[in-house]
């Protein structure tokens, strides 16, 4: 069986972020606490002994710690069911997180060419021992199976693919240091189990629905996606901040153009936003957002909600 582990659902800053005072981060620090969340990652296994991050978080220390899944196994001194970690896109909340795994266990980072190189170019990162963690490049298209620390497979197939989006923000105005414009910054997921065929798609960014994209989620049973704002100018409407859901690389949730309208009628089983800023109304229960998406299938998760498909 496919097990997924919902780790977090927010975008940057988690809910409440530290230094907002908008409506639902006041919401989550007072009558309201079940609003809060981490940032967005899931963990998948095929086993249930065995897991795989997808995205590391700032957060993922809290989450590790919050999800007994991903506990060490009573009795061992130093151990962890984590095997690897696989990475969409080489954004903040998306790799902050491999800093908190550097404690000397082995497993081993997935990601495209360019989001490795963007780790590369950081010494920071070389705090992950390369002799412990290992660094796999992944071709888009191209499916690929993760491996347990002994180096079996992991029963477990993995298709990435690319999507509009844009590179890493603090990369603006900045050489990339993969030299290229290509695509491998922004990329989808499809995963799927090898024994049962069971599958789902995790998107954390998406910038638009194209018909490539609508053919592949077409009669998904569950996909994760992009839930990072409401309308496309949230930010600046709620006077937080100056950029567009565009200029971040982020498809609104509302609008003709938006996930619930260019995605209705594919036959998708299961509709699940992640990666939700907290200017994003939709997050509070009795919201007008709230309803409009829940008419239209979609669900917006608690951290630590596991499905088993």
């Amino acid at each position: 069986m496919l097990r997924v582990v919902v780790l977090g659902v927010a975008a940057g800053g988690g809910i409440p972020q530290w230094n907002c005072g908008c409506a639902v981060c006041l919401a989550a620090r007072t009558e309201h606490p079940e609003l809060g969340s981490t940032q967005a990652s899931v963990a998948i296994s095929a086993d249930g002994g065995h897991w795989f991050l997808i995205n590391a978080s700032p957060d993922l220390r809290q989450q590790l710690i919050a999800t007994p899944q991903l506990h060490p196994q009573a009795g061992e001194l130093r151990h962890s069911p984590v095997s690897g970690v696989i990475l969409t896109n080489g954004e903040i909340d998306a790799i902050t997180g491999l800093l908190s795994m550097r404690e000397g266990w082995p497993f081993t980072i997935y990601a495209h060419p360019k989001v490795l190189s963007i780790l590369k170019a950081n010494s920071i990162f070389n705090v992950l021992n390369d002799k412990n963690v290992r660094r796999q490049p992944i071709e888009l298209d191209k499916t690929f199976e993760p491996t347990l620390p002994g180096g079996s497979p992991a029963g477990i197939e993995i298709l990435p693919f690319a999507v509009p989006g844009k590179s890493a923000w603090y990369l603006e105005g900045e050489a990339h240091p993969a030299a290229d414009d290509g695509a491998g910054d922004t990329i989808g997921l499809r995963v799927r189990d090898k024994a049962t065929g069971k599958y789902f798609y995790f998107l954390a960014a998406c910038a638009a629905v194209n018909d490539d994209l609508k053919s592949r989620l077409a009669g998904a049973p569950l996909i994760f996606f992009d839930g990072t704002v409401w309308r496309d100018d949230e930010l600046i409407a709620a006077g937080l901040g100056n950029k567009t859901g565009q200029g971040m690389g982020h498809i609104a949730m509302s609008g003709d153009h938006g996930a619930i309208q260019s995605l209705a009628g594919l036959d998708i089983g299961r509709k699940i936003f992640l990666h939700i800023n907290n200017s994003n109304p939709a997050l509070l229960h009795d919201s007008a957002e709230r309803r409009v998406a829940e008419r239209a299938g979609w669900q917006i998760p608690a951290d630590g909600t596991e499905i088993v498909l």
